[in-house]
């Protein structure tokens, strides 16, 4: 993996929401390398960060969730890069909180940053890293529960999904995404 995209959205009103779980999980990895994420190109914000030993590049999208494939897709085009290249970092509203998943490839599965992806791309054949956000109890509106903030309460169970989450990934590029699936899903 040469690039590591964390799905999200821009923005102050939208950094600890539920839906911004991927930008998460690039800032910690940035923060673990000593690097910001701060340049932009091809509607991101990147950053180049040795991870795990690896040379990679950190990106998050500004082009809003729905578009995350635009952004991603010129990263990869700009760099010469296929997207057997790309580790996507997202929510999902269907894990429960807290739980990981780690996939080589697969559906969007109803997530519109992955299916921007799979759009742009071609293809579904690119890894993901899924966040569980579900929530406790039945909602009626699951956009409005994405947009929304993470409770106080929650916040350090949520640094430490995070956490383990950056572990994944470096897993990944450490020891390959079928070992790390079978440490961290």
């Amino acid at each position: 993996m040469k690039l590591i995209v964390g799905l999200g959205n821009p923005g102050a009103e939208y950094e600890w929401t539920r839906h911004n779980c991927g930008f998460l999980v690039i800032d910690e990895l940035a923060r673990r390398a000593g690097r910001e994420v701060r340049t932009r190109a091809a509607g991101a914000l990147i950053g180049r960060a040795r991870v795990a030993g690896a040379e990679v590049l950190l990106a998050k999208p500004q082009t809003f969730m729905n578009l995350s494939g635009v952004s991603a897709a010129a990263l990869l085009a700009k760099h010469g890069w296929g997207p057997g290249d790309l580790l996507a970092v997202s929510d999902d509203f269907a894990l429960p909180f807290g739980r990981l998943r780690l996939r080589p490839e697969g559906s969007a599965g109803g997530h519109n940053g992955l299916k921007s992806l799979i759009e742009r791309l071609g293809t579904q054949s690119f890894a993901r890293l899924r966040l569980g956000i579900a929530p406790e109890h039945p909602i009626s509106d699951a956009a409005a529960f994405v947009l929304a903030e993470f409770p106080r309460r929650d916040r350090a169970a949520l640094a430490e999904m995070v956490g383990r989450a950056a572990d994944a990934v470096e897993a990944c590029l450490t020891a390959g995404i079928a070992k790390a699936m079978a440490k961290y899903n």
